[in-house]
């Protein structure tokens, strides 16, 4: 196992312990939180591409896409799945049972992924190495979503806390 997969890996499980857990438990939502979390990860994901995207295929790339595009859409769901209340603090999400069964869905889908293209292309690395790039984009689909829901619904969002 390479030292890139392992960290991809481990900063995977620390970004779903870390959101799916405050969804799951509640959270009050500040623009910064919808924010850098999806960046750091996009900005990572570009970085671990660079290096492997020119020896990547065709299909290969044509892959990545497909899983690209299908994340963004269940980002897109999990956030329409969000409970969104006004609290006296600002915008405040707490996850819902379909919240939780779509984040089941993306870990599936992803890691379905990731032996799908192991399988058909065995010496490709793309898959492996947009990990964060995929993770990036499912989050920030998800943000997205509650950012247009917050807005629509006209509740403040929390302010950041010193």
């Amino acid at each position: 196992m390479s030292a890139q997969l392992v960290v991809g890996i481990l900063v995977g499980l620390w970004v779903l312990v870390r959101v799916v857990g405050r969804q799951i438990t509640g959270s009050l939502v500040t623009q910064r939180q919808l924010v850098l979390m999806p960046a750091i990860l996009l900005v990572l994901g570009v970085l671990s591409l660079s290096s492997t995207i020119h020896g990547a295929s065709t299909g290969e790339l044509a892959f990545l896409g497909l899983d690209c595009v299908v994340l963004i859409g269940v980002g897109f769901a999990r956030g329409a799945s969000i409970r969104l209340e006004r609290r006296d603090d600002g915008l405040f999400q707490k996850g819902t049972g379909a919240t939780l069964a779509l984040w089941l869905l993306t870990i599936a889908l992803r890691v379905g992924a990731s032996f799908g293209s192991a399988a058909i292309w065995p010496h490709g690395t793309l898959s492996r190495a947009a990990l964060a790039l995929t993770i990036g984009l499912t989050i920030a689909a998800q943000n997205a979503m509650i950012y247009r829901r917050a807005l629509s619904l006209d509740i403040p969002f929390a302010v950041e806390r010193a």
